[in-house]
This record gives C-alpha cells, structure tokens and sequence, in this order.
C-alpha cells in the first residue's frame, strides 16, 4: 500500500481562509473584470435613463410658462450619459425645437468642429440646455424664468455626475451660478459648486451662436478650449 504525500501547507492556508472569510469561492478560471465593469457601467446607465425619465416629466408638469407654451420640444439632452463631460448651453433654438435635438445646423457643426480642435469628440459628451424649451421668438430668458428652471438644473447635473462643466453662454452661467454679470469678466475661469455635497468644476466660455454673429471672439474661445483640455489631460479623462 503506497502512502499518499498530503501537502500540509496547503491545508494550513485553507484553515486559515475558512477562518477569515468563510464564503470564499475557488474556481479554476480568472475572475472577468471587464465584463463585472461591463455589467456596472450597463447598470449605472441604466439607472441615470430613469432618473432623466423622471426629470423630465417634472418638467414637463411645468405651468403658466411662456417658454414652454412657445415650443413643440422637450429637449432633456442628448449625448453619452456615462461622460466626464457636460456641457450646458443657453436655450434650444428652432433647428433643435423641430428636430427634439440638441445643438443642430450651424451652431452644431462650429461646436464639433471647436470640440474636434482638442480631441474631443462632441458625440461622447453630454449635452443639455438651462432652459429645456425654446423661448418665443428666441429671446433671452428672464431672471426669473432662468431661476425657475436652474432647480431642474442643479438636478440634472447629479444625475449626469460629470467630472467637468462646461457652459455656454451667460444664461448658462446665471442658471448655475445665480450671478447676472458679463460673460467677458467671466469666462476662462475654472471655479466650483457644490451640490448635494459633491464639488463639481465648471468653466464659462462663449456660445456657438454668439461666435457666428462675433467671431472676433473665437481667439477668446480658443484659450478657453485650450485650458479645457489642460484639465482633461490633468483629471485623467479619457
């Protein structure tokens, strides 16, 4: 009869782990970690679809507004939901009022191409507006108007849960921020707000339609595009 040779240390290392951790599970393959990310990411994209579901209808239950009587669109946002970056436009104009889309005809094509400038392709960020609705005749919204709908904001950023702001325009700005000064005193700096106990970076810089009317602007915009991507490379964004 041939005596078995037990290996003693493999069955002191299984005590020792029954000890510590009871529930492990052995298995002869490795673990898929990009499939568990896969599975989490799906997950989180999800749950950010319903929640933006849920946002808009309680804008859409929204009453005695102008603004939204004018329009034929609720324009939520489009774009990647699982993006670092968000950018926050003014209001929707008439090419996006009739298509349901953000950023559309000219004024789109200007801001891929500023975006395609730094590597950045528009398609993976996401992108809303301040005010979901279009104004009559494309006016500015009003102070009041814009405070009404920056608590739609404000929500709609921790929903997203970016990693960098990005807005256009001074209403932009005033939805955020509250303040009501000249974009020209503004933008180009990166500043911060917090909601709901969570830091969120932000930078103003000019909308694309202010830029077709002035493009004696686009040298500001550039430096503003430049310094973007510096916070891009140093977050680690991909």
């Amino acid at each position: 009869m041939t005596k078995k040779d037990l290996n003693q240390n493999s069955k002191y290392a299984q005590k020792i782990i029954d000890i510590i951790e009871p529930d492990f599970i052995f298995a002869e393959k490795p673990l898929n970690r990009m499939k568990i990310r896969n599975i989490q990411e799906k997950t989180t994209i999800s749950q950010k679809s319903e929640k933006l579901d849920e946002l808009k209808k309680k804008i859409n239950s929204i009453e005695n507004c102008k603004i939204k009587m004018n329009s034929k669109n609720l324009i939520i946002g489009d774009g990647k939901v699982s993006s670092s970056l968000m950018i926050i436009g003014e209001t929707p104009g008439y090419e996006e009022d009739r298509s349901g889309l953000t950023y559309q005809g000219e004024i789109g094509n200007l801001l891929k191409k500023m975006f395609f400038a730094i590597n950045v392709n528009l398609e993976n960020i996401y992108k809303t507006y301040s005010i979901n609705f279009r104004p009559p005749d494309d006016r500015k919204p009003t102070s009041q108007e814009i405070r009404r709908y920056s608590v739609f904001l404000k929500e709609h950023i921790s929903i997203i849960d970016p990693k960098i702001i990005i807005l256009l325009g001074s209403t932009a700005m005033e939805a955020l921020t509250g303040a009501n000064r000249k974009i020209t005193d503004e933008r180009g700096k990166w500043k911060e707000i917090i909601l709901k106990n969570k830091t969120y970076p932000f930078i103003i810089t000019y909308n694309p339609s202010y830029l077709l009317r002035y493009p004696e602007y686009k040298k500001y915009s550039w430096e503003d595009l430049k310094n973007i991507k510096q916070k891009i490379t140093s977050l680690k964004i991909k």
